[in-house]
């Protein structure tokens, strides 16, 4: 497995430094990173903004797993403290979709890949499209362009996902 798509979050403390903090740890295997946006809390626990962006990355040498390890060893770093489901956090790091030579498809007791609501969150969406326009998903049913399941999602959730004129530094 070589190439994964991660959805980066953070609503509590710095929120641009938190996300900063996974584009410096990956910046040897990065391909992409999206602008960030500013969206409204989805899941329905009242509690701040979030900044949210979109990182495509390359290892030959990961598997999901070992994403997995690696998406929890930044949140550990940030202070990520597990409570309230779809509650405020410091950091959250989202495995979306992993490649190798096809899309993998997981069903383990730890990691699900295609993450199973990426298509319903237009946080995932907007960013993942903004750096990958033929970007595709598997869903129930087959792999579908992200554009249409976008497309799909309720307006307000598409307009809930705002363009930050913050950006996160590519140093080399």
């Amino acid at each position: 497995m070589t190439r994964i798509v991660l959805s980066i979050g953070s609503n509590l403390g710095d929120r641009l430094a938190r996300l900063q903090s996974v584009v410096d740890g990956l910046r040897k295997t990065l391909v992409a990173v999206s602008p960030i946006y500013e969206t409204d809390p989805w899941g329905g626990v009242e509690q701040p903004p979030f900044l949210n962006a979109v990182l495509i990355a390359d290892d030959p040498a990961r598997d999901g797993q070992a994403w997995l390890r690696r998406a929890q060893e930044f949140e550990r770093a940030a202070g990520r403290v597990r409570g309230e489901r779809w509650g405020p956090r410091t950091l959250d790091v989202d495995l979306i979709a992993c490649y190798g030579e096809t899309e993998v498809i997981a069903r383990e007791p730890d990691l699900t890949l295609p993450h199973p609501l990426a298509h319903l969150r237009a946080f995932v969406m907007v960013p993942w499209l903004a750096i990958d326009p033929d970007a595709r998903l598997t869903v129930a049913g087959g792999p579908r362009p992200v554009a249409q399941l976008l497309a799909e999602l309720d307006p307000a959730d598409r307009a809930g996902v705002r363009l930050s004129s913050q950006t996160l530094e590519l140093q080399t």
